[in-house]
């Protein structure tokens, strides 16, 4: 045959009916060096080895198989900063061999009762968690390498998050919104090696552009700052060169379709017009991507950003605790553990039922019924993206989830991630997985939309980070947020030297300050004593940080004193190492970010309005 003759035997593959995206939401608050248990360091020990080193292995499994779960995964800044940190990777394996001596003493225990099964499951655990330990070990207990390495090989998409998971609907200055997105992007590509195409938005938190008003006054009782016109999610984001986020379903059900500004400005377009013309049909679809418009003065500094959103249909099954799989019979329930050790020996059994009358968890019938449901999930993909399927562009289903309700508060949840991963590859269902960015790169986005503020928290709004009980938080905020303004633009702290330390670290400690996690938790009060311990600690640290400072702005030194209590808080608190006050400094980096550009030319109150606990923080100890 001429080699330049197309080999007869190829067969093109065919366009899917739809795709789905998974997209894993990994983030915990900083708690290293701040506390170990029950609230923090327990917390990051437990998603390690119940989440994170759990998913590995399934990438691994799929790996192995040529299969690939194709999911988004945000690995958050702070929590990319903790996996990497000396103090983490030294601590990992001796809570694992805790846990596993605590098995040993169950069994132990349960042999000399002649409770032969539940002998059975403390060996379960054993082994569990020795191959956890294996697991660590051969990675040199560099977990974030192993994620890096299913990244670099197109298995899945790594996306970063704010730097702290600050929430941006609620920060006070532009800058401070454009600093936890800047701060995240460095962060990503030191640890990842690339610049992130995607983001997770804290919170699926978004607000327009426009006038807006400090909701509180200052702490010390002072007025707040006048308003000002602030700037879009979305235009901090085109800034960074973040290509696409998520939102919850109401923000696009409830948005407003615009007349792409973008397509009067642009010569050339990337999909032909005639699709274009046919997704924009339907701009209200929850199962095609939009751009995001918004009121910009200068088109062509910015590219549009594209926004996902939720699928509530298939969310509930994986966040409800009581409609949704968690809540099988088969599988371990979340609450009731053996102490001392923790471990968990008894099934959901069924609903409401109560604590004693939890039934002996059975591992092997558990991994029957993750085969079931994720046959039955994908059978609910299918006749969610029905409608669709007859579209010029194929529909997209996205479900995004906490990652850490995979292994940790769902036992079973990323054995359930593998089989769906499988089911898909082993039967003609006409869906196939997808990363966002590979979505966007083939295909066009169903118009543009203009969306109102809101999240994915309880009633789609701010409510759960600004509410009576966390209001008072807002007061310290935003008047640290207004100073680390001041003193950034001013620059007298850029010496190379002391005056550069304490506004670095000044500038961690306002990161802190703005991690959402302290409000949810308050509201929430799953861990509200921690929470507001938390949030002071970073609050006194950070007006610490302000006296340090104006001693030196007074004098050109500081004594030694306060040498000693900027070193212990630096030791405390060393996240972000290459840290740059000047992404505070006022109208800092206005303009697009130099970096990578090529993904734009392809271009109760917990989430999602559903009762689940968060990690670790509403368990009660049985």
């Amino acid at each position: 045959m001429n080699a330049a003759q197309p080999n007869a035997t190829t067969v093109s593959k065919p366009v899917p009916s739809g795709f789905l995206t998974f997209t894993l939401h990994a983030h915990l608050p900083y708690v290293v060096n701040h506390g170990t248990w029950p609230h923090g360091m327990e917390w990051l020990l437990e998603a390690a080895a119940e989440t994170y080193l759990p998913l590995l292995r399934v990438l691994g499994s799929l790996e192995r198989d040529g299969i690939a779960l194709h999911c988004n995964l945000n690995l958050s800044p702070i929590l990319l900063e903790q996996l990497a940190h000396p103090i983490f990777i030294a601590e990992f394996p001796r809570y694992v061999e805790r846990k596993i001596a605590a098995a040993r003493e169950d069994e132990a225990y349960f042999n000399s009762m002649s409770e032969h099964q539940y002998a059975e499951t403390a060996r379960f655990w054993q082994r569990f968690f020795c191959e956890t330990l294996d697991q660590f070990h051969y990675l040199s207990g560099d977990i974030i390498s192993s994620f890096r390495h299913f990244n670099d090989k197109g298995l899945l998409e790594i996306i970063t998050c704010g730097a702290t998971h600050g929430y941006m609907p609620l920060l006070g200055t532009d800058e401070s919104v454009r600093a936890q997105i800047r701060t995240a992007v460095k962060t990503h590509e030191r640890h990842i090696g690339k610049h992130p195409r995607g983001i997770w938005a804290p919170e699926c938190g978004y607000r327009p552009a426009g006038f807006w008003n400090y909701p509180v006054p200052n702490a010390d009782g002072s007025p707040a700052a006048p308003g000002f016109n602030r700037i879009g999610v979305e235009q901090a984001l085109s800034e960074s060169s973040l290509g696409f986020f998520f939102v919850d379903t109401h923000l696009v059900e409830e948005s407003a379709p615009s007349q792409s500004p973008y397509e009067a400005q642009r010569s050339t377009t990337t999909h032909p017009q005639s699709t274009q013309q046919n997704t924009q049909q339907n701009d209200h679809s929850l199962y095609h991507p939009h751009f995001v418009s918004g009121p910009y003065e200068n088109l062509k500094t910015f590219d549009p950003t594209t926004v996902f959103p939720r699928d509530p249909r298939t969310g509930v099954q994986v966040w409800s605790g009581d409609a949704g799989y968690p809540g099988d019979s088969n599988y371990l329930d979340f609450h009731k553990k053996r102490w001392p050790g923790g471990h968990r020996y008894w099934r959901v059994t069924g609903p409401q039922v109560d604590m004693g009358d939890k039934q002996l968890y059975d591992p092997h019938q558990a991994a029957e019924r993750v085969k079931e449901h994720a046959a039955h999930f994908v059978s609910l993909v299918r006749e969610a993206l029905n409608e669709n399927f007859g579209d010029a562009v194929p529909p997209i289903l996205c479900s995004p989830f906490d990652a850490e309700l995979f292994g940790h508060w769902w036992f079973e949840g990323t054995m359930w991630l593998e089989a769906v991963a499988r089911h898909l590859h082993d039967h003609q269902t006409g869906i196939e997985l997808i990363t966002c960015s590979d979505y966007l790169a083939q295909y066009p986005r169903a118009g543009s939309i203009a969306m109102h503020e809101g999240s994915w928290g309880a009633e789609g709004t701010n409510h759960v980070w600004m509410n009576p009980e966390t209001s008072w938080t807002y007061t310290h905020i935003y008047p640290a947020e207004l100073y680390t303004r001041e003193v950034c633009t001013a620059g007298k702290w850029n010496d190379g030297a002391l005056g550069e330390r304490i506004i670095k670290q000044l500038c961690r400690e306002l990161l802190l300050l703005e991690s959402s996690d302290w409000q949810f938790l308050i509201t929430t009060g799953a861990a509200r004593d921690y929470a507001e311990h938390r949030f002071n600690t970073h609050n006194d640290q950070f007006n610490e940080l302000k006296s340090i400072w104006q001693s030196f702005e007074a004098a050109g030194s500081i004594p030694p004193e306060q040498e000693a209590r900027l070193t212990a808080i630096e030791l405390r608190d060393s996240i972000f190492a290459d840290i740059d006050p000047s992404l505070w400094a006022t109208g800092a980096h206005e303009v697009r970010s130099p970096q990578t550009t090529s993904h734009t030319s392809t271009s109760t109150l917990h989430k999602p309005n559903i009762a689940t606990p968060a990690l670790d923080v509403t368990e009660v100890e049985a």
